[in-house]
């Protein structure tokens, strides 16, 4: 019972932030290789049709990822006590869309990013569940950009 009052908590919570706030603020992703991007909502369904939305961490999902196109990885961030690097196997830019694709561990992911706003859609499938999470990215300054400045 105090699990499904906490998770109903947390999906009334993420209902007043998304109904108040709006859409997630985002930025223009436009040539980046480098960026931050933030989970806001997840939801996560099982193979017997139940399905959870909740806050991304109450799923395993990290609050911050660092997407790096250059060298084909996801991190989490240095103050995540996750610790996680994932590569990325499929890096597409095209019709405006920034599309990521990989696998690791058992999951297989996909991302699709709107390059023009830095929204971010991404799916996570695995045995017998899927993770669906909505989000926003911001361009990451490269270490060339900061020493210029």
């Amino acid at each position: 019972m105090e699990i499904r009052m906490r998770k109903f908590v947390g999906c009334i919570f993420v209902s007043i932030s998304v109904l108040v706030g709006g859409p997630a603020w985002a930025d223009d992703l436009t040539g980046a290789d480098r960026f931050l991007c933030a989970s806001v909502q997840a939801t996560m369904c099982y193979e017997d049709g139940e399905c959870v939305i909740d806050l991304p961490w109450n799923v395993n999902v990290p609050a911050f990822i660092e997407v790096d196109l250059g060298t084909k990885h996801l991190r989490t961030t240095a103050a995540s006590e996750l610790n996680r690097a994932t590569p990325i196997n499929h890096v597409d830019r095209r019709d405006g869309a920034i599309v990521l694709q990989g696998y690791e561990m058992g999951r297989a992911f996909s991302w699709i990013i709107t390059e023009a706003t830095g929204q971010v859609t991404v799916a996570v499938a695995f045995e017998g569940a899927a993770v669906s999470v909505f989000g926003s990215c911001t361009p990451l300054e490269s270490t060339a950009e900061l020493s210029q400045e």
